[in-house]
């Protein structure tokens, strides 16, 4: 099986390892994971903020970066979301590019759905995560892409982890892409909200599939002295959550 991994923008300038872990998950799965170099922005931001002359330009470019791959693979629930549900909008118009659109949706998934639903992983035999930890669902996972079961599965699997719901885990955490830039008190308020409840679970560890949800929340945490850490699903399952947590030595 032919796989292509969206990288996301967010990863590729963040936090690298992500992608990474999200290759060694593939791979453990069977997958022959190529990488296109000429894949760029989902466009989720330009067809947010309404520039759909920018957004039908990207989506083009991403549309030929991924032709021939029997699947597309995103560790992200927003982009791959843009990818299934809004990339075909843009071309209502435009018969043949639409066709090339509705194809590259069909073979468009989030990470932990696609290793569950599409390939039937259960997990790295040697994936050990020591310590509790809470999961947050990212509005575009939870709502656009119906994920959510998908990743608790997954790290049940993992050794020596105890997993502690939230008490709402389907609340935003106010990060939003350019909502949070729009309305920063807003989105101050909804993701110390959020920060509330991941304290009151106990739990040492946050854990999304979502890294601007990540860098949001992890940026809260560190401003109001929390001790909790911050990762991406796919490094728990990688096993690859030894090093530094995501937001640790960055400035906030």
């Amino acid at each position: 099986m032919r796989v292509a991994l969206f990288v996301t923008c967010l990863v590729d300038l963040m936090r690298p390892q992500v992608g990474f872990a999200a290759v060694r998950l593939l791979e453990a799965g069977g997958c022959q994971v190529e990488v296109p170099e000429s894949q760029t922005c989902c466009g989720q931001p330009a067809f947010n903020s309404g520039d759909l002359d920018t957004a039908r330009a990207i989506a083009r470019n991403v549309i030929e970066a991924f032709a021939g791959y029997d699947h597309v693979v995103a560790p992200s629930g927003s982009c791959a979301g843009m990818l299934r549900l809004h990339l075909p909008t843009l071309f209502a118009d435009d018969p043949q590019w639409r066709a090339r659109a509705d194809d590259l949706a069909r073979r468009t998934h989030e990470l932990t759905a696609f290793l569950t639903d599409v390939l039937g992983f259960d997990g790295l035999g040697d994936a050990r995560f020591d310590g509790t930890v809470t999961y947050h669902d990212s509005c575009a996972s939870l709502r656009e892409m119906q994920v959510a079961k998908q990743p608790r599965a997954l790290l049940r699997r993992v050794a020596g982890l105890e997993l502690r719901e939230l008490t709402t885990p389907e609340i935003c955490c106010g990060f939003g892409g350019t909502f949070c830039v729009k309305y920063p008190d807003i989105s101050t308020h909804m993701v110390q909200d959020k920060v509330d409840d991941i304290e009151a679970t106990g739990a040492q560890t946050l854990v999304a599939g979502d890294l601007g949800c990540l860098l949001n929340i992890a940026g809260r945490l560190q401003r109001t002295g929390s001790v909790v850490r911050t990762f991406h699903v796919a490094e728990l399952l990688a096993n690859m959550a030894d090093g530094a947590a995501i937001g640790e030595g960055e400035a906030q």
